[in-house]
């Protein structure tokens, strides 16, 4: 099973050396890979109609996870870069699918894409998105993303998308798994159908159950579980007793990821709590005590 870590982008800041320090502090540490959250903008809550039900606001500041990785990609060397999630269905695909494969060969292949749906309909509608079609939309984007990293030319024609006789150069040398992630049915039922992977939001002994219900999608699906990743979080405002109970709880289930969350923005949505961290050293130094108190190989 392999551990990452959670980049804490809506509280490290933007001084490029200290991001340099945290992601070079965790491929030092032995941490697999990094897990990215992803907003483009951030909007005001009150007075919305719907209301808005998730946990950031216009306060919470987000780095971009694709010129993040690129940066990443340059200063370290195996860490892998995952997005958990990239809200696909507010972006253009091919653009996407241009940008993912920089990074890949960039990072030589240490790229993930975790993607799902989000929550935030006034961001789709600011990136001229239709929210009520995200789902749909989605699902199309991963047959064209998988097209365009493949083919050299590529001829699409579907609802969402349309291209004729197009490609994108460089393709990336090797394959990027498109992983899930999500809290519902819907989303458990795509992952097992189109998808490499699923990342659970929160902790591993919280997510058993939907890791089971997965494994039933999976099996009607007709697919092979062992062949399927699945990440969960152990969040370091838990107990030390804890964390060693979450990455055996999450290993004898099977999983195959787990990120250590050490980020205070919203705690109370997963099921956490504040652990007061008070700047970017506080980042690092969280690193290095689960490192050490856990002894994760």
């Amino acid at each position: 099973m392999k551990i990452g870590a959670i980049f804490p982008t809506t509280e490290i800041g933007t001084d490029p050396f200290v991001i340099r320090d945290w992601a070079q502090t965790a491929e030092q540490l032995g941490y697999s890979h990094v897990l990215c959250y992803d907003h483009v903008l951030g909007a005001e809550h009150a007075g919305r109609k719907p209301a808005l039900g998730g946990p950031y606001t216009e306060n919470d500041p987000f780095h971009e996870p694709f010129v993040l990785f690129g940066y990443l990609a340059g200063v370290t060397t195996r860490l892998g870069l995952a997005t958990g999630v990239l809200i696909l269905p507010q972006r253009q695909t091919a653009l996407v699918a241009k940008q993912a494969a920089e990074i890949q060969l960039l990072s030589r292949g240490r790229l993930r894409v975790g993607v799902g749906t989000g929550w935030n309909y006034v961001e789709y509608d600011s990136l001229g998105m239709r929210f009520a079609d995200r789902g749909k939309r989605l699902d199309a984007q991963v047959a064209v993303l998988r097209a365009l990293w493949s083919e050299r030319l590529v001829e699409f024609r579907g609802g969402f998308h349309e291209i004729e006789r197009a490609g994108i150069l460089p393709l990336p040398e090797t394959a990027i798994p498109i992983w899930f992630g999500g809290f519902t049915e819907v989303a458990l039922r795509r992952a097992a159908r189109i998808g490499d992977g699923f990342v659970f939001g929160a902790t591993a002994t919280l997510m058993l159950p939907m890791l089971a219900r997965l494994r039933e999608h999976l099996r009607s699906e007709g697919r092979d579980a062992a062949q399927f990743g699945t990440e969960a979080v152990v969040d370091f405002s838990q107990s030390r007793d804890q964390w060693g109970k979450e990455i055996e709880a999450w290993r004898d289930a099977g999983g195959t990821h787990l990120a250590v969350r050490a980020m205070d923005t919203a705690a109370e949505f997963v099921g956490a709590r504040r652990v007061g961290f008070q700047g970017p050293q506080d980042f690092i130094d969280a690193l290095e005590t689960f490192k050490r108190e856990t002894g994760f190989e």
